[in-house]
């Protein structure tokens, strides 16, 4: 592993790793053939700024703004030891609020010290048996194997009531106006919490208790309409594990992904002594081209460097979408598909099904336009 490490080093540069989150894990098990964004997210490359560099600048991420209002809501929430969150929860868990107690696990040591606290808090929680003690944990740090790699991960909260069950509480900053939020964001939410939710299991199992004492159920806060009063919802992700733990298994491990590239291969921005990245667009385009990708239109939602990728796959079906690509079966260039629609192009014994569904296709637009 220390090979591994050192390689992952290199491949950054001088730069300092960013560290995944559920927001990357979500992403990457959305796509978990996506070499690319694998070895850059294992390697901890700063996507947005390579982006940037090649000149695709991202168009994903939150803004300051939004950032700065998540903030401020998160702290209003759990200003006072919680207590407006713990009036949340006693409405939606019958968490009895007078019995509640409050442990702040977000102090400055290390990942190493800062999980193994909060393995020993949690999972003395789960050991007690006398009814009606609810514990909330703020900042508990979780740890999640991602590609062969340990990766650390810092939910919000995570809320337990004696009696029931651990519940990952998720704060938001999206508003809920008139009982209803995006469909988008709550999507997104419910992806992220089902990390941790997982995340909070594997811990539990290392720790000898039944991950089933992680409640799929997760307690999603928002701000109501258009004021900063919270309120809450239980969101069910369990649809969302499934997903999760199948694309996770789907991923190659990072060890098997750098035997394949390049031994120079690196994505270092070399920054000058102010900070400002001094390598050219070309040559980071050319490392970039030497791990494959696999780009689909849901990356641009998810993804820094999703319009690098689509550029770059222009001429691919996979441009048009995962259910054409899919249904076209391996057949991967525009140019090809057009060729064996129009018969120009004789198929290949694997092409032959797509090349009779391209031609009825190419045949039925003909007399829909036809005068």
């Amino acid at each position: 592993m220390d090979h591994v490490e050192r390689r992952l080093d290199r491949l950054r540069g001088a730069t300092a790793p960013r560290r995944h989150n559920a927001r990357t894990i979500a992403a990457l098990a959305a796509n978990p053939g996506c070499e690319r964004r694998a070895v850059l997210d294992s390697a901890g490359v700063d996507k947005q700024r390579l982006a940037f560099q090649v000149d695709f600048p991202a168009q994903t991420g939150q803004s300051q703004f939004a950032i700065t209002r998540g903030n401020v809501f998160e702290a209003q929430v759990k200003a006072d030891g919680g207590a407006e969150l713990l009036r949340l929860l006693r409405e939606l868990l019958d968490l009895p609020i007078a019995q509640a107690g409050y442990t702040d696990l977000s102090d400055g040591a290390g990942n190493a010290e800062r999980h193994a606290r909060s393995r020993e808090l949690l999972a003395a929680a789960a050991d007690r048996t006398a009814p009606g003690v609810g514990t909330l944990f703020d900042h508990p740090l979780l740890r999640l194997e991602v590609a062969g790699q340990r990766v650390y991960l810092e939910p919000d909260l995570i809320a337990f009531q004696l009696g029931g069950r651990f519940h990952v509480v998720e704060i938001k900053s999206f508003a809920v106006v008139d009982g209803q939020a995006d469909p988008g964001k709550v999507s997104a939410a419910a992806i992220q919490s089902a990390v941790y939710v997982l995340a909070m299991r594997e811990m539990l199992v290392e720790a000898g208790h039944d991950p089933e004492l992680v409640s799929p159920n997760v307690v999603l806060v928002c701000p109501r309409d258009f004021s900063n009063e919270p309120v809450g919802a239980l969101l069910d992700v369990r649809k969302q594990l499934l997903v999760l733990r199948r694309q996770l298994a789907r991923m190659a491990r990072v060890e098997e992904l750098l035997a394949a590239l390049p031994d120079g291969l690196s994505f270092d921005l070399e920054p000058d002594a102010d900070g400002r990245p001094t390598r050219s667009a070309a040559s980071l385009t050319t490392a970039l081209g030497a791990v494959r990708a696999r780009y689909a239109p849901e990356c641009l939602a998810a993804c820094e460097l999703a319009r690098f990728c689509r550029h770059e796959a222009a001429s691919e079906t996979a441009t048009l979408g995962r259910s054409i690509r899919e249904a076209l079966g391996g057949v991967e260039r525009v140019e090809t598909v057009l060729g064996l629609a129009s018969g120009e192009l004789t198929p290949a014994p694997e092409q032959a099904e797509a090349a009779a569904l391209l031609r009825t296709a190419a045949r039925l637009r003909a007399e829909v336009l036809a005068p």
